[in-house]
């Protein structure tokens, strides 16, 4: 296959290119359209019981709370007449609004809950209408109309879930735009750094902007067809652009050290076409095996993340292997062209290094000397950084992950601080049947004695610590003749500890008459959401070794290479997230950083191990498919190892340094869970490419020496027939015993 590839990049290759020009227009025709279909939310399960919960409110009364005005009055209390009179006027201009139901205020009510503490502000309740699509944009137009100053001297903020949806999605374009400003220019530097001519610079860029443009295609017609989370396009950006540039990277690298060699052009393509090209199928099946993992997850916000990360990594590589060949058909020894200043004529550059006099190469060695002595300085440094994870937490996102400046969370610290209980983050219990007052009351009765709870609301009244009053109007919005809806009120702090402890107890009670309950709410939402990924984690765990360690297999021969790929990819994960967990859950760096700590994110934590995991794969294929293509050829392990490092070093760290610095302009990111996936996967990518290629992996190799490429004896058949590295097809075979460390070194003396 990679031979026909190549053959049709040298006879057609301005063909290739007309129809990728063609094929790039088209996708930036389609991909334009993407952020219109793309939509908010997706973290919760569709099956868990606080999503049937928040089903049945909204068949059967009208929707829960989302979207809360927080009404000041510009003198005074809200008690004021004038207020008074101003704020009824509000409350009738809302109930005229057809995406709004259930609108309840503290006018209307006369409850004091809804009232603040020093009597100046006051709280308007409503359910925005419609799916998480619609409520999104119905949302938008509310808030716009009714918040700032409004008539009869009333200030307004919006605050609830549809009003924090609104500020991430309004703050997410700007992210990503201020991510790429960064990127971008930096980018370019590095290449033209790393290639030393603005020719070779280029291409890797092209290369990342096809594969940006194709994935936003492929979003653009998903959303039309499913629920895509509009967080997708940030992984689209900082992928699409490091992962096009790692792959046009090492194809580069190959072809001008093929020209540098003396080959000609047509030559110089095939090879690289069969060796780096092969090398770049791989290490996109290795990225695009750990990204599917995250189909598992029923949430789709987790799902997109796949939709994205295979689609880039897909599209990176068709046009890494198809146009990357046909521009260097074109373009031959020009692709040298536009030779900077500090490039001289013999000056190493990626792909044009000696191998053995490389610093990677002698760093190599230098491991295997003494591996024991090298190695368990920084394995100790990477254990340390990992030990913040024994003390991590997790937790979804919400009003805190953004800036302290925006209004929906001003509001809700607000609602906090000064109303007594936080409405808002109510647990909602619905009873989807019948049920008598009797054991309604008594059921609500018991839950009013909870610990935390100030008041228990349902259709027969309020009750607290086990007194009960009269409903009040809102009191008959809670029970229907099949259903009844109960809200418990807490002074908890919404997604504390304590409050999912409080969701468990709610749980636990023995409902009424028998009657089956579902409880919901944000809190219930947390407990769901962390049940159901730990439910599915260890399936996408295990689907992403077993798949990864059968691919390398059919990359290496060996059942230890893999194994030993794994536990380094997992020491290297382990010291990021423990960084990460050290700084956003414990809050170091908080201030600099401008974000409010708070537990780790579960579905970004997630998104972030299994990104990492794929692209430190990216690397271990880099590197070790040419350890393996010199020990194919003869050179024990050793002398590949260090050879093999000193060929691709430069390649990884740059690579590294480029992938890095696209995931590193997330930490400009105002939405603290962007800087902490941005910032983690960023670090993950330098460890790897640093510690691990370069002292780990040659420190490893040395002390499993023959039996890093041991395999049974039916495996090593399989592999014979089936297996691929970077020089093609070639028979895996046990190598012959390599001379002890004093007669190897007395050889080379």
């Amino acid at each position: 296959m990679f031979d026909r590839i190549a053959e049709l990049a040298i006879r057609r290759s301005r063909l290739v290119l007309i129809v990728a020009t063609l094929a790039v227009v088209l996708m930036g025709a389609v991909g334009a359209g993407a952020f219109g279909k793309l939509v908010d939310g997706g973290f919760d399960d569709p099956d868990a019981p606080s999503t049937r919960a928040e089903q049945v409110i909204e068949d059967k009364f009208g929707g829960q709370t989302n979207l809360v005005l927080l009404v000041q009055a510009s003198e005074g209390s809200v008690d004021t007449p004038q207020t008074k009179q101003a704020g009824q006027a509000l409350v009738a201009d809302l109930k005229k609004e057809q995406n709004l139901e259930n609108v309840i205020s503290y006018w209307d009510a006369s409850s004091p809950a809804l009232r603040a503490e020093d009597g100046r502000q006051a709280m308007v309740l409503a359910h925005v209408k419609g799916d998480e699509t619609e409520q999104g944009t119905n949302a938008k137009d509310v808030i716009d109309t009714y918040t700032g100053a409004y008539e009869g001297g009333l200030d307004i903020q919006a605050g609830g879930g549809t009003a924090v949806g609104n500020d991430l999605s309004t703050q997410t374009p700007e992210d990503l735009l201020l991510a790429e400003m960064i990127a971008i220019p930096l980018t370019l530097i590095l290449l033209l750094v790393v290639f030393g001519s603005v020719v070779a610079a280029l291409l890797p860029l092209l290369i990342g902007t096809i594969a940006i443009a194709g994935t936003f295609a492929e979003l653009a017609l998903l959303g039309g067809a499913t629920d895509v989370s509009i967080f997708a396009t940030n992984l689209t950006t900082a992928l699409g652009l490091g992962l096009g540039i790692d792959y046009a990277l090492l194809m580069i690298s190959r072809f001008r050290e093929q020209l540098a060699a003396g080959a000609e052009v047509d030559d110089a393509v095939r090879h690289t076409v069969r060796t780096a090209g092969r090398t770049v199928a791989f290490s996109a099946a290795t990225v695009a095996v750990a990204l599917a993992a995250l189909l598992v997850f029923p949430q789709y916000f987790l799902r997109s993340f796949a939709y994205a990360g295979v689609g880039v990594v897909v599209v990176a590589a068709v046009s890494t292997l198809f146009v990357m060949p046909a521009l260097f058909a074109v373009l031959g020894h020009r692709v040298n062209s536009g030779r900077l200043p500090w490039a001289k004529a013999g000056q190493t550059k990626a792909g044009q290094t000696k191998a053995p006099t490389s610093v990677w190469g002698r760093l190599a060695r230098t491991v295997m000397r003494r591996p024991a002595l090298t190695a368990l300085p920084v394995l100790a440094v990477l254990l340390v950084a990992a030990s913040p994870l024994l003390g991590i937490t997790f937790g979804t996102a919400d009003e805190r992950g953004l800036p302290e400046d925006a209004q929906s969370r001003q509001v809700l610290e607000v609602l906090r601080e000064n109303f007594d209980g936080n409405d808002a983050a109510a647990i909602h219990v619905v009873i989807d049947g019948p049920v008598n007052e009797g054991p309604l009351a008594s059921y609500a009765d018991r839950l009013s004695g909870l610990e935390g709870v100030v008041r228990v609301e349902a259709s027969t009244g309020t009750y607290t610590d086990g007194q009960s009053k009269a409903a009040g109007p809102a009191g008959a919005a809670l029970g229907r003749p099949d259903a009844q809806r109960i809200n418990v009120v807490s002074t908890l702090a919404p997604k504390s500890d304590e409050a999912q402890s409080l969701v468990e107890e709610v749980r636990a009670a023995e409902p009424p008459a028998e009657s089956p309950t579902l409880v919901g709410g944000s809190d219930a939402e947390l407990v769901d959401t962390k049940d159901s990924i730990a439910d599915r984690l260890p399936l996408a765990a295990g689907l992403v070794a077993v798949s990864t360690f059968f691919l390398l297999f059919l990359f290496t021969g060996s059942i230890v290479q893999p194994l030993r790929a794994l536990v380094l990819n997992m020491i290297s994960l382990g010291a990021a997230l423990g960084v990460m967990t050290w700084i956003f859950q414990d809050g170091n760096l908080a201030s600099f950083l401008g974000f409010t700590p708070q537990p780790m994110d579960t579905s970004m934590t997630v998104l972030l191990f299994c990104i990492a995991f794929g692209l430190s794969m990216d690397y271990e294929v880099f590197v070790t498919s040419r350890i393996k293509e010199l020990h194919d050829q003869g050179a024990d392990t050793e002398t590949a190892v260090a050879d093999g490092l000193g060929h691709t070093g430069r390649i990884v760290s740059a690579a590294a340094c480029l992938l890095a610095v696209s995931f590193f302009a997330f930490g400009t990111a105002q939405l603290s869970f962007m800087q902490m996936f941005g910032l983690g996967t960023g670090l993950a990518i330098l460890i790897d490419a640093v510690a691990i290629r370069g002292v780990l992996v040659p420190a490893a190799m040395r002390l499993l020496g023959r039996s890093a490429w041991y395999a049974p004896r039916s495996l090593r058949k399989f592999h014979n027939r089936f297996g691929l590295s970077e020089g093609g097809p070639t028979p895996a075979h046990t190598p012959e015993p390599e001379p002890e460390p004093a007669a190897a070194n007395a050889t080379r003396s």
